[in-house]
């Protein structure tokens, strides 16, 4: 072959990948092609855009980041509360070719700026309530240069720094963003786990995986255009960014965002705006469940539900299904690093395989192995491992953790699980949440299952607490419901019922609420410093 030929096959090559090519990117410009006139995003009581409204934003916000530098591959990390702007920033950066970083807005200037400087972000957005923290933890290190206010779900934007959303909102030539080449294997996103480790680590996610995650998702979890989602939980995290919105938004469905995952905000929402469809992890559902506006009526729009982020206890999941007959459950399993559905308990299942995660999603195989790699016997606890074209391609500048991470071919998530006869995986504990009291292994959740029969309980978590003649004893932390009572006396006697004498607790204690994440993870490393 010539040069002449070798450079009309080049050019060939190029159109062709040109016309196969698929991102995040693409994914609401089909939707906006299929819909343009359907609402897609709507926040607050002034954001109210139409699928084609939404893509055009995003193509000028595409173009507005392209013209004032950004390259394919910078890092743009995002610090700020669940709003419209969230949306449309994800959006953007996946056409423009940016790659998003979310951040915990829980953390503090100096943890954030570890993520800032570890990530080598560049530009940093944040919205008026966190202006202040970033730009401190900016400060602290890293090579942030540029900073966009983003206007909030009360429309409100930082009045010192320029506003990302009306760099979106600007008259500009659109054309040379379709010109970016963003593909399935470029680097879609950073997102950085919370971990058991000192530091994070950064978990490398390309197109490609985030997009077989969404059909999974979608297979899996009845994901429709008709729905009308509620997105209450924070969006920095990838289960309501990538399970839910990622998702909604490739179907064509109606996405309703708003920033407060409080009880009373996510019940108006339901019966004001006729949701469809709401996730929340285990403590949030709870703590709807005490509402007394939580009434059938109320949440009568409401016909899917999912959970999932921590194990749901099986007395809180009966009680859903009595008190909303219509509401049609899913529990879904899995962790960042699979971007992060893995396992999925089908309405149906919730009450014949109650507790059970599941079965692994479709494009998802799942193992429950021991030390050396081998599949355990039916109800043998051993650790879950996946092989997926979801998983990340490894952590960001972190060989180590991505080697070990990797043994043998295989995901090792850290979770510990048993699997039954007909293939249901149940999540026993986190590695580190195992207790080892008196030499012999107890599972947290096995206690707390146990706990949450007696009808006075809200809410417990159970953890392992230095003692001398166990080496690590079982502390149960409980939170009573309203006007209830209960002694300590009566919590380890009911568990001495019901549980061999190693596993019952040692100690209890009593407390106003659980400390938990904005996710609803409760934070089992706290509650281990103050009792």
């Amino acid at each position: 072959m010539n040069d002449r030929q070798m450079a009309s096959a080049t050019a060939v090559d190029h159109v062709i990948r040109r016309a196969r090519r698929q991102s995040i990117g693409d994914v609401l410009r089909r939707s906006a092609r299929r819909y343009p006139q359907k609402s897609a995003i709507e926040c607050g009581e002034h954001i109210r855009w139409s699928y084609a409204r939404f893509d055009a934003l995003c193509d000028q916000l595409a173009a507005g980041l392209l013209a004032e530098g950004l390259k394919k591959g910078d890092r743009v990390a995002v610090l700020a509360r669940n709003s419209h702007s969230f949306a449309l920033l994800r959006f953007a950066l996946a056409r423009a070719g940016g790659v998003l970083v979310p951040i915990n807005f829980m953390l503090n200037a100096e943890e954030i700026a570890y993520i800032l400087e570890h990530s080598g972000a560049a530009t940093l957005c944040v919205d008026e309530e966190f202006a202040a923290t970033g730009q401190a933890a900016a400060e602290l290190g890293g090579a942030v240069d540029r900073f966009w206010g983003l206007e909030n779900e009360g429309g409100q934007i930082p009045e010192h720094l320029d506003s990302l959303n009306a760099l979106a909102e600007s008259p500009m030539e659109t054309q040379f963003v379709a010109e970016v080449m963003v593909e399935g294997d470029d680097l879609a996103q950073i997102i950085y786990t919370s971990g058991t480790e000192s530091k994070p680590k950064g978990a490398l996610l390309n197109h490609d995986a985030v997009i077989w995650e969404y059909v999974t998702c979608l297979v899996d979890t009845a994901i429709e255009a008709g729905d009308v989602m509620l997105h209450a939980l924070p969006l920095y995290h990838c289960a309501q960014l990538d399970v839910f919105l990622g998702p909604s938004i490739y179907v064509g469905g109606t996405n309703i965002i708003t920033a407060a995952p409080t009880p009373d905000n996510i019940i108006a929402h339901i019966t004001r705006r006729g949701i469809s469809s709401f996730f929340a992890p285990p403590t949030v559902w709870i703590s709807i469940l005490r509402d007394p506006a939580a009434t059938a009526e109320a949440m009568a729009s409401l016909k899917k539900g999912y959970y999932g982020a921590s194990i749901m206890p099986v007395e809180v999941l009966k009680e859903l299904i009595e008190r909303y007959p219509d509401l049609r459950l899913w529990n879904l399993y899995g962790q960042t690093e699979i971007a992060p559905v893995a396992t999925v308990l089908q309405p149906e299942e919730q009450l014949t395989k109650a507790g059970s995660a599941g079965k692994p999603g479709l494009n998802i195989e799942t193992r429950v192995v021991n030390d050396t790699g081998d599949d355990v016997a039916a109800g043998e606890i051993g650790e879950v491992v996946h092989r997926s074209p979801q998983l990340l391609s490894g952590y960001f500048n972190d060989e180590p953790r991505t080697t070990d991470a990797f043994v043998g071919g295989w995901f090792h998530s850290g979770d510990l699980a048993t699997q039954d006869e007909d293939g249901y995986i149940t999540i026993v504990d986190r590695k580190k949440d195992m207790i080892k009291s008196g030499g012999e292994n107890v599972s947290s959740r096995e206690v707390e299952e146990v706990i949450y029969l007696l009808p006075e309980v809200s809410e417990v978590a159970v953890i392992g607490i230095a003692d001398a003649k166990w080496i690590e004893a079982v502390c149960a932390v409980v939170v009573l419901k309203e006007a209830a009572e209960l002694a300590d006396s009566q919590v380890i006697e009911h568990c001495a019922a019901h549980l061999a004498g190693f596993k019952t607790p040692k100690r209890v204690v009593f407390l106003e609420a659980l400390p938990k994440n904005p996710s609803g993870k409760v934070l089992k490393r706290e509650l281990r410093e103050v009792v």
